[in-house]
């Protein structure tokens, strides 16, 4: 075979700007990504390349000298010893304003340039289109047979979570890693974002809510849709799967796709907007925890500033009412979708900020304080199990287990939320609602739970927007906890 065609030449280059770097990512991406967008699109009218078509992902390096830095209150933009650092970048047009933060808290902080150039990573085509062109249509089955001998596909070896897990080796002659995610790995959970939540990439915001019933993302919209018919309410649109986009006054824009053609996704998204990402997004997961590490896994690559989840729990305590709150400060993990990747001898901490964000929430909506506010909130821990129907084992083993562990309340997805929450070092925390007791016989029955859903879940999702709207107040040197930071991390946030 002969030898890949070298892309465009970008000659590494030095910058003590920010800006001027940032502006380097977007033109060598740019450059690289038309390239084979034009060379795939002759390839689908049958005009087969001479030769191998390679272009690569840009990268950003820095190289530091000695332990000197600046004292910051921030728990990322810096290196913690001496030596070459690098990353490979993907999608400036979607990071832009997270790049240039990076970037520039890097030079401030250690005041040396930064490296920008080429890297050796190839870019697969697939992800040379960031809004998913489905060219590949108009292929026939040999074109599709023969187009790795022409392009770089999809290596599931480039998108490995080592760097995240912390198990990463670094050869000698080999830089330490930047960032928390290769290009690769980015590229790949922008795509499978929009698979599943049927909303690109751009709309998510930095404040996610997480939820296993519809009934809250019923209650999302309406609450979306009133501040739409309004001015707002300092969010510039409403965003719904098939990005439907609603902007205040009620104005539809984005041309919606009619609903027959809308199938809903497997976690549909929806999103409050505000110009600096600062908006809220929600996500309806679903039930389990195999859906709550997916989605996580790939939303934790936007860098969001905090996820929280709200949903349902079986409540373990007699004291307990339906329709109490529960706000967790300690995980039973009986998930097993992280095992592999974060030990269960790992503990996962209550983060002070949310949970002082989460418990003034409580105060301000339901208008309770002192011992009012503990009569309908308990903090405690939450088990999180695998087995919907762990009701039907012998009573005594997960009872004993429960009993043992001090649970207050069981469900199963909000351990997973926050062990990939800290796992990917984004605050978290969690916010269940008492929807049965069924060790004490208080079962979820259609009549009961639909009355129960009717009363509290506009309550509780309000919580969860004003916990929000506090978490957006506390500024990102409080938000980003140095407890979710390890000994030996990467400068990006």
């Amino acid at each position: 075979m002969n030898r890949p065609v070298s892309p465009e030449s970008f000659r590494p280059e030095r910058f003590s700007s920010a800006e001027a770097a940032v502006a380097r990512l977007h033109d060598i991406y740019d450059a690289n990504t038309a390239r084979l967008r034009e060379a795939f699109r002759a390839y689908c009218e049958g005009h087969a390349p001479a030769a191998r078509v390679r272009a690569c992902y840009p990268k950003v390096s820095i190289t530091v000298t000695d332990f000197s830095r600046r004292d910051t209150l921030l728990s990322y933009g810096f290196v913690d010893r001496p030596g070459t650092f690098s990353t490979t970048v993907t999608r400036p047009d979607l990071f832009h304003q997270y790049f240039l933060e990076q970037i520039g808290q890097i030079i401030h902080n250690h005041g040396v340039p930064v490296e920008v150039g080429v890297s050796d990573t190839p870019i697969p085509v697939h992800f040379a289109f960031p809004d998913a062109v489905h060219v590949e249509g108009e292929l026939t089955r040999e074109s599709i047979q023969g187009l790795r001998s022409f392009f770089d596909l999809p290596d599931l070896v480039l998108m490995d979570d080592s760097i995240v897990n912390g198990t990463a080796i670094v050869p000698p002659d080999q830089p330490h890693p930047l960032s928390l995610f290769t290009a690769p790995r980015v590229d790949y959970s922008l795509f499978r974002l929009k698979h599943y939540t049927a909303t690109v990439p751009d709309h998510f915001q930095n404040f996610v809510l997480f939820t296993n019933y519809q009934f809250y993302i019923d209650e999302f919209v309406r609450h979306a849709q009133e501040l739409m018919r309004l001015d707002g309410g300092g969010y510039e649109a409403f965003v719904e799967p098939g990005d439907r986009v609603t902007r205040p006054s009620g104005s539809v824009g984005d041309a919606p796709l009619p609903p027959s053609d809308l199938r809903l996704p497997q976690m549909p998204a929806y999103h409050l907007v505000r110009p600096d990402h600062s908006g809220i997004t929600m996500i309806n997961i679903g039930i389990g925890p195999s859906n709550a590490k997916t989605i996580t896994d790939h939303v934790a690559v936007l860098r969001p500033h905090a996820w929280i989840m709200l949903g349902h729990c079986a409540g373990l305590r007699n004291t307990q009412k339906l329709g109490d709150y529960v706000l967790a400060h300690g995980y039973v993990r009986e998930d097993h979708v992280l095992d592999a990747d974060l030990p269960l001898w790992i503990p996962i901490p209550a983060l002070a900020e949310i949970q002082v964000s989460l418990e003034r929430a409580v105060g301000e909506v339901t208008e309770l304080s002192g011992q009012g506010l503990k009569g309908v909130m308990r903090t405690g821990t939450v088990a999180t199990i695998d087995n919907r129907n762990w009701e039907l084992r012998d009573y005594s083993e997960p009872v004993q287990r429960f009993s043992q562990s001090r649970a207050i309340a069981l469900d199963m997805e909000s351990a997973t939320i926050a062990a990939n929450g800290f796992r990917f070092r984004v605050p978290y925390g969690t916010l269940l609602c008492v929807s049965d007791k069924p060790l004490h016989g208080e079962l979820k029955l259609p009549g009961m739970a639909d009355a129960f859903y009717k009363s509290q879940v506009g309550q509780h999702l309000k919580i969860g927007i004003r916990a929000m709207e506090l978490l957006r107040g506390l500024g990102m040197e409080k938000l980003h906890s140095r407890k979710l930071r390890s000994f030996a991390e990467v400068a990006f946030q």
